[in-house]
């Protein structure tokens, strides 16, 4: 299904649609404010085996991300982190960043990697954040890719229908994506490492 929601004011009754299907074990592709994203909920096993079937080329599952509504989310599935990284988060998020934080014990196992991390991101997208927030935890993340990585990263929902569509069980048409991946932060050591630099402007940051 390819499904039009408008970032500005997403319809309440297709976010609900889109929180039926996740909670009854679907996958999505989904805009956010850097490339189109693949997820589903990360307490469904079998939905979680499906995304990285999808996304494949050995894509592990621990390399995925959460998507949060907002900061309050890091006490459930975050160890503490210091203020220094508190504050840089708060100051640029929502936005193009990955924040990986040292993982709690309620991220499900089969997320947890062996350093026991899990990245963090809390996109500028009404679309995605009303989904998230009306299911009441994250949802796995991913990036949608094309084929060929010399290609860029499909932005047209309509493009990305064509090829994901029999794979998943909604496309949300929010607009033309970005081909530029969020910046990714390593925080586990207790200080900010840029180990990508991406969409998000680093400066923000300190």
């Amino acid at each position: 299904m390819l499904l039009k929601l408008y970032p500005e004011n997403p319809n309440p009754r297709h976010i609900n649609q889109v929180v039926e299907c996740l909670r009854d074990g679907g996958v999505i592709i989904y805009p956010t404010d850097t490339i189109y994203g693949i997820g589903c909920d990360i307490f469904r096993a079998k939905s979680v085996e499906r995304v990285s079937q999808i996304l494949g080329d050995g894509k592990k599952k621990t390399m995925l991300s959460f998507i949060c509504y907002d900061l309050s989310h890091l006490s459930d599935y975050c160890k503490p982190v210091g203020n220094h990284i508190f504050r840089a988060m708060k100051k640029s998020l929502p936005g193009p960043f990955t924040f990986i934080l040292e993982a709690s014990k309620n991220v499900p196992n089969l997320l947890q990697s062996k350093k026991k991390t899990i990245g963090i991101r809390i996109p500028d997208n009404n679309i995605i954040r009303e989904i998230v927030k009306e299911l009441g935890h994250p949802i796995l993340s991913g990036s949608v890719k094309d084929d060929d990585d010399v290609i860029e990263y499909i932005t047209d929902p309509e493009l990305i229908y064509e090829r994901y569509g029999p794979l998943v069980d909604i496309v949300i048409d929010g607009g033309y994506g970005d081909n530029v991946p969020s910046t990714v932060v390593d925080c586990t050591a207790g200080d900010i490492e840029i180990i990508r630099e991406g969409k998000g402007v680093v400066e923000l940051l300190y």
